[in-house]
């Protein structure tokens, strides 16, 4: 039985202590929150302790740690919490700083003890499938990943303001999973953003519409398109044309019901939000990090997977900002 330690009580904390606690191999056993009452109401919910990151990290019952506190904390956390001892998974992205990441990776290495990184869209059922057919060679060679993904609308300027930027928050994502689906990474990127959908996010130096292309070392291109704004609700897609055929993961809809008449078809809209369309992968991310650390299976996401998506974002940031493609430095 997998004994964790849960760092953060806010609303992927919540989301990642429902996982814990109904993993049959793992058991909630205290949750930590620099607001105290968030994290006590949460430990209750699932019989555990509230107590300090500090109490948390010191207790030599506690195998595992979940990080899901602030972004700022990650790096100093992951350290932490692998220098006594605790395997890890953390929320990404490891740090806003591709350089304070490389620092983490390095000092977390000399523990020895296993870090994953939460990218939970690479255990999402439909595009783990995509990336097995592709992998099996259904399609020949992959020559063309186009990655669509669009919230329903963009979060709260104050957010933005500490986000690290759309290409750090929201298209690392997609990084990780043009990572993923190719099997590669990219040598270099070029990307262009605007602030179209929200005039305050542009005031705060970030943008809410942004297209990336990312060219490979064998010529292969990856096309990434992200939006904080899609009327119609949380647009997943990914596409892949290889030399012999195209694999498509189409978006979750809300239901599976067509209608059709002489006015046309319809059918119901994309999910809402992530959390309705990633719970399922979530889930399947929880037990893989178990299967990891219970059993020594392979850790299906490490820390270099994360420093490789941070780069890609540095180099996005740069691009969009300089209008030159950027060669990408891991």
């Amino acid at each position: 039985m997998l004994k964790v330690g849960l760092l953060g009580a806010g609303r992927i904390g919540q989301v990642h202590a429902v996982n814990i606690a109904g993993n049959l191999r793992s058991t909630l056993v205290a949750v930590a929150d620099v607001y105290p009452e968030a994290a006590e109401i949460l430990a209750a919910k699932y019989g555990a302790e509230a107590r300090s990151v500090n109490d948390v990290l010191n207790d030599p019952d506690i195998d595992a740690v979940l990080i899901a506190s602030s972004t700022d904390t990650h790096s100093d956390l992951i350290e932490a919490a692998t220098a006594a001892g605790k395997a890890v998974l953390c929320e990404k992205p490891v740090d806003l700083s591709l350089e304070r990441a490389k620092a983490c990776l390095e000092a977390a290495a000399q523990t020895g003890k296993p870090v994953m990184i939460g990218f939970n869209r690479r255990f999402d059922p439909n595009f783990g499938a995509l990336k097995a057919a592709s992998a099996a060679g259904e399609i020949g060679k992959a020559e063309l990943l186009s990655i669509t993904s669009f919230d329903p609308a963009p979060p709260p300027v104050s957010y933005i303001k500490v986000s690290g930027g759309l290409f750090r928050d929201m298209m690392i994502h997609d990084f990780d999973m043009a990572n993923f689906v190719m099997g590669d990474r990219p040598v270099s990127i070029r990307a262009v953003g605007s602030s179209i959908v929200d005039p305050e996010i542009g005031e705060a130096g970030d943008v809410d519409t942004a297209v990336v292309t990312m060219t490979y070392a064998d010529g292969k291109i990856a096309v990434i398109k992200n939006s904080r704004r899609a009327v119609y609700g949380y647009d997943q897609r990914v596409e892949l044309l290889g030399s012999e055929g195209l694999l498509q993961a189409e978006n979750m809809l809300e239901n599976t019901v067509v209608k059709s008449t002489t006015a046309g078809v319809a059918s119901a809209k994309p999910t809402y939000f992530f959390l309705e369309r990633y719970m399922p992968a979530y889930a399947v991310e929880w037990e893989a990090f178990v299967a990891a650390v219970l059993d020594g299976a392979p850790m299906p996401v490490t820390l270099e997977d994360g420093i490789a998506a941070l780069a890609m974002a540095e180099a996005a940031t740069e691009s969009a900002k300089s209008g030159q493609a950027v060669e990408v430095t891991y």
